[in-house]
């Protein structure tokens, strides 16, 4: 990972370091206004490496997280979902296809506000760090987008070229709170003055691991968190976080699979509203 370079004064003859000062930035409903694995699905899928059906479950599981959020165990399973699907994959078309696809699919679901407070930071001097429990391959185009040089991400073992279905590390939790400490030991990092952002209870850790910590657009239980331990809470609104599901011609299904959907989009609804209002 590159790091920007110390700042330092002299008093006396001797040389002062000034600590340094990170920001590190949740990606999911933090920076983007969905998840970053779903948001490529309908590429993955127009390219062969994912059957309609599994576009159609992607959708419906994009949905739920939108409107409800992820829980630790729902992580865990999409986790597994996810590697047992992508076994076999060419590493270099899923990078291929995560770049090609980056304007039209995942740019436009960058929150606005997103954009202005890293630039805010860079600008500041503070380095930038994206951490996010998606895989690497599809954090990268990302980040660049964003012009952001350090990410913390998923690894995924791959032999020959071909992504193996096993996970060598899984960015989530406690293992994001390790990365951030391991960070400040190798950059020098001042954690008491740095910045966490993150949207859900399980970066908690996270977020409990530096001095400034910040409730964007927080599930339920992250919210009590926050107003738990005064952390400031923050309202990214630009783009307004929108789904949408393959059409009956795009994944060849009947008008009961529709009615699924629409079933299950009312019920994810009705969830997120009542937690909102609890």
């Amino acid at each position: 990972m590159s790091s920007l370079g110390r700042s330092s004064e002299t008093t006396h003859g001797a040389e002062l370091q000034t600590p340094r000062v990170a920001a590190f930035f949740d990606l999911d409903k933090t920076i983007i206004a969905t998840s970053s694995a779903y948001a490529f699905g309908r590429e993955f899928m127009s390219s062969g490496l994912i059957s309609p059906r599994a576009a159609l479950q992607m959708s419906l599981a994009q949905a739920t997280y939108i409107l409800a959020g992820h829980t630790s165990e729902q992580m865990d399973n999409t986790r597994d979902q996810l590697t047992s699907m992508i076994a076999g994959w060419e590493v270099e078309q899923v990078r291929q296809i995560a770049e090609e696809t980056m304007k039209n699919v995942v740019s436009p679901a960058i929150y606005q506000e997103a954009r202005d407070l890293i630039r805010f930071h860079q600008n500041l001097g503070h380095d930038v760090i994206i951490i996010s429990a998606s895989a690497t391959e599809l954090v990268v185009p990302i980040a660049k987008e964003l012009g952001v040089t350090q990410i913390v991400a998923t690894e995924l073992a791959t032999k020959d070229g071909v992504l193996t279905g096993e996970v060598l590390f899984y960015a989530k939790g406690p293992a994001k709170a390790e990365e951030i400490r391991r960070l400040a030991e190798e950059n020098g990092y001042d954690l008491d003055r740095s910045f966490a952002y993150s949207d859900s209870a399980t970066d908690i850790p996270m977020l409990e691991a530096v001095g400034n910590a910040v409730a964007v657009n927080p599930d339920r239980p992250l919210r009590r968190a926050a107003l738990a331990n005064d952390w400031e809470i923050k309202t990214f609104k630009n783009p307004v976080p929108l789904f949408t599901v393959p059409s009956t011609k795009e994944v060849s299904i009947g008008t009961g699979v529709v009615a699924t959907i629409a079933a299950v989009t009312a019920a994810g609804v009705w969830l997120y509203r009542n937690n909102k209002n609890s």
